[in-house]
């Protein structure tokens, strides 16, 4: 990965949709890993062949609580929050203690054992954007007080304490703002534009659409958003700066869902929704900084990332059917809701 020798990773939420393609991808590299994860909105299904990996070891743990004894990394991997929006404003709460006190547990530790730490920021921090592209100096347009908020302030107060850090010397901190990611082990039941519209399609469901369609994003196939936080991960020169990883190839949504129905062959309808509350119109990420500083952009189209996700759907049926949820209900911070599995 570098010229410093990694040997050991710890992976917050590292059993989700991109944590466990992070994880795969650091074993493959040569990395001893340990996955800490909480399952309340993962699955161990996830990690496959890498549960019988004598280099991979698994926790089961909730980043709000004081981390266990005894761990040992020298790279640290903040991977840890729900991203769909069902799911995170299920229970705001602990979603928002997971972006402030979990994050500020994961640098404590990188600041007592002397581990670098990446923190996985999202596309969300900008909002609903009022310039377009979206560069790192652009500061968003966020409601701090909508249903979306525990998510996206979360995450920028995230960023705040990891750069707290680094201008104190206290944590050598990286902080990638990762943009709409899809691929295999996305869940049908999470709320994200392709997960929902490739399941529908499989299903030969209406495609639904919220809003009037004409709403764009720019998807980033998971493999190259792994690549991308590796070598950010990698780069040896401090960055008192975020950096925007992801695929600067905009699209409407109405294209994508006409592109899932010609993919997995159906004439299934279109049906169009009221769009929710605060999601943004635009998204589309300036990779400028990335490209120089990482020699780093996407390589993977949609049309043919999108043909490895319909494939992996059809082949893990069962495990991208929808659970079963208790709640809504209030669960506070220390008592998050669980998904049943």
């Amino acid at each position: 990965m570098t010229d410093r020798s990694f040997r050991t990773a710890l992976v917050a939420g590292g059993a989700g949709f991109v944590g466990s393609h992070l994880c795969e991808r650091l074993v493959a590299d040569g990395l001893r890993v340990v996955c800490m994860d909480s399952l309340l909105t993962s699955t161990l299904d996830n990690l496959g062949e890498l549960l019988r990996e004598p280099r991979f070891s698994f926790i089961e743990h909730d980043i709000i609580q004081p981390l266990p004894a005894g761990l040992r990394a020298d790279l640290v991997f903040n991977m840890a929050c729900a991203a769909s929006p069902p799911l995170y404003q299920l229970d705001p709460i602990h979603t928002m203690m997971t972006s402030v006190v979990g994050t500020n547990n994961l640098l404590v530790f990188a600041a007592e054992t002397g581990a670098r730490l990446l923190q996985a920021s999202t596309s969300e921090v900008y909002g609903n954007p009022t310039l377009h592209p979206q560069p790192e100096h652009y500061f968003g347009n966020v409601n701090p007080i909508g249903p979306r908020a525990c998510y996206d302030e979360g995450k920028r107060a995230a960023e705040t304490l990891c750069f707290d850090y680094l201008r104190h010397g206290l944590a050598d901190v990286r902080v990638s703002r990762i943009f709409n990611t899809y691929g295999p082990r996305l869940r049908a039941c999470d709320g994200r534009v392709i997960s929902n519209m490739v399941s529908q399609a499989l299903a030969d469901e209406p495609i639904t659409i919220y809003g009037d369609g004409r709403q764009t994003r720019s998807f980033c196939y998971v493999d190259d958003l792994v690549e991308g936080l590796l070598r950010l991960a990698s780069y040896e020169e401090a960055l008192e700066h975020p950096v925007n990883v992801g695929n600067p190839q905009e699209i409407s949504i109405a294209e994508v869902a006409e592109l899932v129905q010609r993919l997995v062959g159906t004439d299934a309808p279109i049906i169009f929704c009221p769009l929710p509350v605060d999601d943004p119109c635009r998204r589309r990420p300036d990779i400028t900084v990335a490209t120089k500083l990482l020699a780093w952009q996407p390589k993977v189209d949609l049309p043919d990332g999108l043909m490895r996700t319909i494939s992996w759907f059809r082949k893990n049926r069962e495990r991208t059917a929808p659970p079963i949820v208790r709640g809504p209900s209030f669960s506070g911070a220390n008592q998050p809701i669980k998904i049943e599995r």
